[in-house]
């Protein structure tokens, strides 16, 4: 029986690690499929505060693990097969293990989606990006290529002029779904073009370089063209890794965790934090910050079960 589990490793995760080992809640943190989450497939983070001169996402990652670990967090490798969250204690397998636990941390965070071309995968965090906020800045004086055409895609875009010497935004169909003032503020900026009806078919690069140029292909004449650029970015959404809590916890549409601003479900003893309940913000700072009070909030709820006092 444990006092915590936290499920995701990430930096809402590995956070909310930090603070229950220091409240001696002895918490097990399951990795998931991918340790660091969306920062281990990321180069170098230069906006995540202590970090002058940047770090590389996997070093933040595992800094953040080995801080966890000092102060008695247990990391577990594996991925969390089923889930009950009815009744207490909470159970769930891992590794064909069952485990269980008074209180559940969910820092599973959420996916990308991804355009499933060639050289996407290969050059995924070397040119190939899901997140301008993050990786704008690397692309100053640059082109670059945006595929989407909904408010992220546009917004994205208009971004990444700030940087970007010339912005493709890329588009399957021959109108943006992107809202009109949106729309209008992109149509003006004489940095940003649009290729209608088209879409990327594979993603050229240089093991050394990086991405080099984008393989472009039109979906009413077929016609194909390769587009030199030195980025490409993806923005067609994301995908809230939650597909293990259907049917328990209250989930949103999009199938983000549904929270309150304390980051409790509406489970008891169940709190979400990170990407997989934040579909606006979705940075590495603002994780950890959710993945801090989940952790101080399943400290206070253990406190009431259990008759223990809590630190004011």
């Amino acid at each position: 029986m444990y006092d915590v589990v936290i499920l995701g490793a990430g930096p809402a995760g590995l956070t909310a690690a930090i603070y229950a080992a220091r409240a001696n809640l002895t918490p097990v943190v399951v990795t998931g499929p991918l340790f660091g989450g969306q920062l281990a497939l990321t180069t170098e983070v230069e906006n995540f505060p202590g970090f002058p001169d940047g770090v590389l996402g996997p070093e933040l990652m595992e800094l953040m693990k080995r801080q966890a670990e000092r102060f008695g967090a247990e990391i577990r490798i594996g991925d969390v097969t089923d889930i009950a969250l009815t009744q207490q204690p909470l159970r769930m397998t891992l590794n064909g293990e069952l485990l269980e636990t008074q209180s559940l941390i969910i820092a599973t965070g959420a996916s990308a989606r991804l355009l499933d071309v060639p050289g996407e995968s290969e050059f995924f965090g070397r040119g190939v990006s899901s997140c301008a906020t993050c990786d704008g800045f690397f692309y100053r004086g640059k082109t670059v290529v945006v595929v989407g055409g909904g408010d992220s895609a546009v917004e994205e875009g208009s971004f990444l002029t700030r940087y970007a010497s010339k912005v493709y935004i890329v588009h399957r169909r021959d109108r943006l779904r992107a809202s009109q003032i949106l729309q209008d503020r992109a149509m003006k900026n004489e940095k940003i073009a649009f290729i209608w009806d088209t879409v990327v078919e594979e993603i050229i690069g240089d093991e050394n370089t990086g991405v080099t140029a984008a393989r472009l292909r039109n979906v009413i004449t077929r016609a194909e063209e390769v587009l030199a650029v030195d980025g490409v970015f993806l923005a067609i959404g994301h995908v809230p890794n939650t597909k293990l809590f259907e049917g328990q916890l209250k989930l949103d549409g999009q199938g983000y965790i549904v929270t309150d601003s304390r980051m409790h479900t509406n489970i008891p003893g169940v709190f979400a934090c990170g990407d997989c309940q934040d579909y606006i913000y979705r940075q590495a700072i603002t994780a950890a910050g959710t993945g801090c009070m989940a952790a101080m909030e399943a400290e206070k709820f253990l406190a009431e079960v259990e008759g223990r006092a809590y630190p004011a």
